[in-house]
């Protein structure tokens, strides 16, 4: 039998997605395999370490991060095996020897990682993921914790923001023409824990079941003979409740033909283009005119936090936002960083300027006034625990054990829930879209 044509299978492992992951050990930068060649060959591959991942600020001109990307870090975690591919890779690329590549061979995570759990707050400091393991095993997941986390929270982040000045109006993730088709999925995950509520990806509704809306674009009106035809074949397809979009030609003419062809109850229009504040609201009065007073009105078209707050008064039913919220809104990733803090028990810390770290591992809790708002961010070593009062609360719990992913996660609805819980704690003044300091300071014990 001939032999098959083309390189190895990649590895594979099971994942909480209901289907396989494809092996994650080659989202991995070339030194962490050099340095893990190296401690082999020493002997201090074996030491027990800790480290940990946190931000050293938030980004410009944000009061406070939302952590997001856990649940698909553990997947990756779990996923991240060198099958025949990735051994053969590196065995061809001469990027480790002989002793490396079969020590990589039966790599497995077994060590614990506590973290702040889905959906939960983060300020300058907090440590938001701990990995205890040996060097070896834990210094190669660096960029892949890295790498989602950075992306995830940096998502998360800026559409808690959008879905706060959205003020509770209905509010549709459609940025996967602007981002890899891979980010688009993970933007889509990150945006619904933070509140969107619905994705116009359906890659993102197979893996994370999150709702999917979408109707038509312009080149589905352009299509046809007239604007007209256009609608009619929509209505006839979707239904009346259907969502027509309005401004491929001239507003006010597609307003009164939308209604003509669906009847006063036509579910949406949607506006693209333009002033829309002015828009919406003349879009409003005619519609009550035209007998359609419970039609709601959709606006999309580059909208960010900042247009969204100023939209706020307008008659406005909900909210399509696409680059703005796949990019971060300015801030593309959360500035998180991955550092050893503890070798055998020895606090180990970084003293280069501008990018010190603190050692040894380390715990943190949120204090709270009696009325519920959030008070300060104490991180504290984890060993010294201080008194807890009646509102204080411990973040981090435990995500993996002895490389099992522990019982009991959060859902990716109950991180929504945790998220929303969490903001109403935040003082008034750390939810304001403006420059400022983080919401609450952290307290260094």
């Amino acid at each position: 039998m001939a032999e098959p044509i083309g390189p190895p299978p990649a590895a594979t492992a099971p994942s909480s997605l209901g289907f396989d992951l494809m092996s994650t050990s080659l989202f991995t930068d070339h030194y962490e395999l050099t340095m893990l060649a190296a401690a082999l060959r020493d002997g201090t591959a074996d030491r027990p370490c800790v480290f940990e991942v946190f931000a050293r600020r938030l980004p410009e001109g944000r009061r406070y991060g939302v952590v997001a990307g856990t649940g698909r870090l553990l997947d990756a975690i779990e996923a991240f095996r060198f099958g025949e591919a990735e051994l053969e890779l590196l065995e061809r690329t001469n990027v480790v020897d002989d002793a490396t590549l079969s020590w990589l061979a039966d790599y497995r995570f077994t060590g614990d990682v506590d973290g702040y759990p889905e959906g939960e707050l983060y300020f300058p400091g907090s440590p938001i993921l701990s990995v205890r393991a040996s060097f070896g095993v834990g210094v190669v997941l660096e960029t892949l914790a890295l790498s989602i986390l950075n992306h995830d929270s940096a998502i998360a982040s800026a559409a808690a923001r959008m879905v706060g000045a959205a003020n509770g109006r209905r509010m549709i993730e459609m940025g996967s023409r602007r981002t890899h088709e891979d980010a688009a999925v993970a933007s889509a995950r990150a945006a619904y824990l933070a509140g969107f509520t619905a994705t116009s990806n359906l890659e993102a509704a197979r893996r994370h079941g999150i709702p999917t809306a979408g109707t038509c674009a312009h080149a589905f009106t352009l299509l046809h003979d007239s604007e007209e035809e256009a609608f009619q074949a929509q209505v006839d397809a979707l239904g009346a409740g259907t969502t027509l979009l309005v401004d491929t030609y001239d507003i006010t003419a597609g307003i009164k033909t939308a209604v003509e062809v669906a009847g006063p109850e036509l579910g949406a229009v949607r506006i693209d283009s333009g002033d829309l504040g002015v828009l919406a609201r003349q879009a409003r009065d005619q519609l009550d005119s035209l007998g359609a007073k419970n039609t709601r009105i959709v606006v999309s078209g580059d909208l960010d936090e900042y247009s969204i707050a100023a939209l706020r008064a307008e008659p406005v039913d909900a909210y399509g936002v696409g680059t703005s919220v796949v990019t971060g809104s300015g801030a593309p990733t959360a500035g998180m960083v991955y550092k050893l803090v503890e070798v055998a028990g020895r606090p180990v810390a970084k003293r280069s300027s501008h990018k010190e770290s603190r050692g040894g591992r380390k715990n943190a809790l949120r204090r709270h006034k009696d009325t519920g708002t959030a008070l300060e961010e104490v991180v504290f070593p984890n060993a010294q625990t201080p008194e807890l009062g009646p509102d204080d609360r411990l973040l981090p719990v435990p995500l993996v054990r002895d490389g099992q992913r522990a019982d009991g996660l959060d859902t990716l609805a109950e991180s929504r829930e945790r998220l929303r819980a969490a903001l109403v704690t935040v003082p008034w003044e750390g939810l304001k879209l403006s420059r400022g300091e983080p919401a609450i300071p952290t307290t260094f014990l």
